[in-house]
């Protein structure tokens, strides 16, 4: 392992940039080793540009060690491996057995990685930077699992594809999730949408001619961000008028 990129250090490098009046307190917890992992994470007031930039420091964490963030309890040391993972998958020298690495521990752990600015940071690199030449399958099952955030997880990794010109992925996906009955999993189909939009409008306004009328109103707004005024309202329309 690389010299001082361990998740030991890394959670004692981000410590520092703990507000002052929550220093002692956290320290405490990370010393003593209490508290348990419950519904909600505890968060420590680190800014988020703080946790990212510490990430870009440790991006030669192996994945035994990322785990280690993945399985804290507070939010900003499990952003933190999310993040030293998305950079490790950017990079173009990282070789295929590393991505695979960063793959299946995503996959293995996703009991972690559950809240959305984690599926969001991780997935479309880690995921669909992975998958981009592998058959998808995965992503069609995730997208009708029982977990939350696993659907979004299918979306979301979608990006990746989107952002080499192959919305079909995103397009179907988003079909699968049309009754989901999550907020977060509507903002997250439907902004899927609107990026696949922008490389191929004509297939956007299919699935708006489509499904428009019936899909949640969040998604549709969403989707149709990017459209210009006339297109907005017409879509619109057909909600309304169903």
């Amino acid at each position: 392992m690389p010299e001082n990129v361990s998740a030991e250090r890394f959670i004692e490098r981000l410590e520092a940039y703990i507000p002052s009046d929550e220093a002692d307190k956290i320290h405490r917890y990370f010393k003593s080793g209490e508290g348990e992992y419950g519904d909600g994470d505890i968060f420590i007031g680190v800014r988020m540009r703080d946790v990212f930039g510490l990430a870009k420091e440790f991006i030669e964490m192996p994945p035994d060690e990322i785990e280690k963030l993945l399985e804290s309890p507070v939010h900003e040391v499990r952003v933190g491996g999310l993040s030293v993972m998305d950079k490790q998958a950017r990079l173009k020298r990282t070789p295929a057995s590393r991505r695979k690495e960063l793959y299946d521990l995503y996959m293995r752990r996703h009991d972690r990685i559950n809240n959305w600015d984690l599926v969001d940071l991780g997935s479309p690199h880690a995921v669909g930077g992975y998958l981009s030449d592998k058959p998808r399958d995965i992503l069609y099952k995730l997208a009708r699992s029982k977990d939350m955030w696993e659907r979004r997880t299918a979306i979301v990794s979608t990006l990746y594809f989107v952002r080499q010109g192959e919305v079909d992925d995103t397009f179907k996906i988003a079909e699968i999730l049309l009754d989901d009955d999550q907020d977060l999993i509507h903002k997250a189909f439907g902004g899927l949408l609107r990026e696949a939009g922008k490389k191929d409008h004509q297939k956007l306004l299919d699935f708006l001619d489509k499904h428009a009328a019936t899909m949640p109103r969040t998604a549709l707004r969403y989707a149709i961000e990017r459209l210009d005024k006339e297109e907005r309202s017409h879509y619109l329309g057909l909600k309304k008028a169903k």
